[in-house]
């Protein structure tokens, strides 16, 4: 059973198309790669399934349940999360702070329980501080989590946002571009981080122009071409295809 699909979708920005007539799916379970030329609507694709902007048509389901439209924090609640090609992690705020943050239904953001502190209130405080802690170490962050987050390097950035992603506990994990601007050695350990989180149940979707470590981590590609699926099948057979050559002829890959 398909954890993700989209039937028909479709998104037009002015008298643009970047999203004509979309239907794929994912399963429980595994790692898909997205790939494409320049303006094959990656983006504009993990854009409407992620809740960021809503599709003129068609239709977004999540564990058996239509949520076309649904706001990027409700998907979130629901177990769909995705990052950015940017990075937003607060520059200003440590690692360890960072992490935090990003833990849901935190009672102390709202009035009354903030100002009662309650037993329920303390014990989720000291919850979200355990888990933060596991995850900082976890990524390998601990040496700098008492450091501000704007003071990382593009690769560090890339594992706090998988760590603060992690804090929603989610079902499934859209990766825009995770090893864009990272060097060689962060590279395969972030890929190595991706593989054990799947390893545990967490079903992955990626968008990447780095081809090489892509198809050496996914179990299958889609390309997309203007909008549109081109062709989808495991990385060997869909990298020999003629159409996906053609397409990436005398272009490179978002």
């Amino acid at each position: 059973m398909s954890l993700l699909s989209t039937d028909g979708l479709v998104k037009d920005f002015g008298g643009l198309r970047a999203i004509d007539d979309l239907s794929m799916s994912v399963d429980a379970g595994e790692i898909v790669g997205v790939m494409g030329p320049n303006g094959a609507g990656k983006s504009t694709f993990f854009n409407c399934i992620s809740g960021v902007i809503t599709p003129d048509d068609g239709t977004v389901t999540f564990d058996g349940s239509d949520v076309t439209g649904e706001a990027p924090e409700t998907l979130a609640r629901r177990g769909l999360v995705r990052t950015f090609q940017h990075t937003r992690e607060l520059e200003t705020m440590t690692v360890r702070d960072n992490v935090r943050l990003a833990a849901p239904d935190q009672p102390g953001e709202r009035t009354i329980p903030a100002l009662v502190r309650g037993d329920a209130m303390r014990s989720h405080e000291a919850d979200v501080r355990e888990r933060a802690e596991e995850l900082i170490e976890l990524f390998e962050l601990d040496h700098l989590a008492d450091d501000y987050s704007g003071t990382l390097s593009g690769g560090q950035r890339k594992l706090l946002e998988l760590a603060r992603t992690l804090m929603l506990d989610p079902e499934m994990l859209l990766l825009d571009e995770p090893f864009a601007g990272v060097n060689p050695t962060l590279t395969r350990e972030i890929a190595d981080h991706i593989r054990d989180l799947n390893a545990d149940g967490m079903t992955v979707v990626i968008i990447e122009h780095e081809l090489e470590t892509l198809t050496e981590l996914v179990d299958r590609l889609v390309v997309l071409q203007q909008g549109s699926l081109l062709v989808e099948g495991d990385p060997e057979t869909v990298l020999s295809d003629e159409r996906v050559i053609e397409a990436y002829l005398g272009g490179e890959v978002e």
